[in-house]
């Protein structure tokens, strides 16, 4: 199969909500088309395909003997991924994948062996290292602006109204449980700031008076190169009071992100000009508020310019046994949770011209690899069978 500079014919498996707002998202691309459609609902099927003029298939067997599709991308339930993937790739197709890979690390190892055999793309939907903010707090642990990481949590309060009790998504032999499902996209975005982790604990709650076995929150504890992060999930909250949080905590202040996609940041710290200076950078358009100014005990709320002072007046502070010397504390806060949709819709954009990239160039560096989808799972996994369960 040979893809064109010009042109990436996507075909797509599971003619669901996501896969529409994604195909949207895809479109945007140039060059970016879309040709094929699988589903067994064959109404589902024939709904999204006419929308984008492709074929309607009610049979996955006749969609992958389309010639037309370069690139196979699986929305279906996390139970199918396996097997569509396996599939795809044994007919010379292309794989995108939503998350996760697959229910087990076997499995996701063997799809990635499966695609560098025969010299095809595999890759799972893990966009999160695309977003802006996820480069933004990477540059600030990568040159310690803000010292040493020391901790770190993830709390996603999560809407169940859409999840009847008959959902798959309650199902762990379809879903493969809340950490496996829904953990990994935040597993491996801690991953990319923090190094490799091992799980240190992890824990299910069960809903009460429900009957059958419903976990619907999560915790584990997870021991990265850099430092710990906690993380719960629960998906027990109705839709107004849906809600998600990042915090890193770091020597000198710390970082807070919301938003399961984030959307917007809030940098507290500790800084002296020429560091305050690069992070104003990073932030175009950023709101900055001075908390404290390096002189001892004069606390003036206010803007960055009017609390100038020379590095001479800089006040020394104390933690972890090490001295610390800031000109400013300060609050740096930028991005709007308007912009959601947004930015969600440009991470897909960058997520899929990386991958055809690498199609068209097997020697280019992606941000997003087969070695995500394992190493993510492999900590979900792992969250999942040593859990405590309540």
């Amino acid at each position: 199969m040979s893809v064109s500079a010009s042109e990436l014919r996507i075909g797509i498996v599971g003619a669901g909500g996501f896969a529409a707002f994604a195909a949207r998202a895809f479109l945007k691309v140039d060059g970016v088309k879309i040709v094929a459609v699988a589903d067994t609902n064959e109404v589902s099927a024939s709904t999204l395909a006419d929308a984008y003029g492709a074929c309607a298939y009610s049979t996955y067997e006749l969609f992958l003997k389309d010639d037309k599709v370069d690139v196979v991308y699986i929305a279906t339930p996390p139970a199918l991924h396996y097997e569509q993937s396996k599939a795809a790739l044994l007919a010379g197709k292309n794989v995108i994948c939503e998350k996760p890979a697959a229910l087990t690390v076997h499995e996701a190892e063997e799809l990635v062996a499966l695609a560098r055999g025969n010299k095809r793309l595999y890759v799972v939907n893990l966009m999160q290292r695309y977003n802006p903010l996820y480069q933004l707090v990477r540059r600030v642990i990568d040159d310690n602006t803000l010292g040493d990481f020391t901790h770190g949590y993830f709390e996603n309060y999560a809407s169940d109204e859409a999840l009847s009790p008959e959902h798959w998504f309650w199902d762990d032999s379809i879903s493969g449980g809340i950490f496996i499902e829904h953990g990994v996209h935040f597993f491996d975005l801690f991953a990319g700031w923090l190094g490799q982790g091992e799980l240190a604990y992890s824990a299910r709650w069960k809903r009460p008076l429900v009957k059958g076995n419903v976990y619907d929150r999560v915790q584990a504890i997870v021991n990265y190169e850099k430092g710990p992060v906690s993380y719960y999930h629960g998906f027990d909250q109705p839709k107004i009071l849906d809600r998600q949080e990042i915090k890193l905590q770091f020597e000198r202040g710390d970082i807070t992100l919301y938003g399961w996609v984030p959307v917007r940041i809030k940098v507290t710290g500790l800084f002296n000009h020429q560091n305050l200076g690069k992070l104003k950078q990073s932030f175009p358009g950023c709101s900055i508020t001075t908390v404290e100014t390096g002189r001892a005990g004069h606390k003036t709320p206010g803007s960055l310019e009017s609390n100038k002072r020379s590095t001479s007046e800089a006040h020394s502070a104390t933690g972890r046994f090490k001295n610390i010397s800031y000109d400013y504390m300060v609050i740096v806060e930028s991005g709007s949770d308007s912009d959601k949709m947004q930015i969600y819709e440009q991470l897909l954009k960058c997520f899929i011209k990386d991958q055809w990239d690498w199609i068209l160039d097997n020697s280019v560096t992606r941000t997003i690899d087969g070695r995500n989808a394992v190493e993510s799972l492999r900590i979900a996994e792992l969250s999942t069978t040593l859990a405590k369960c309540y």
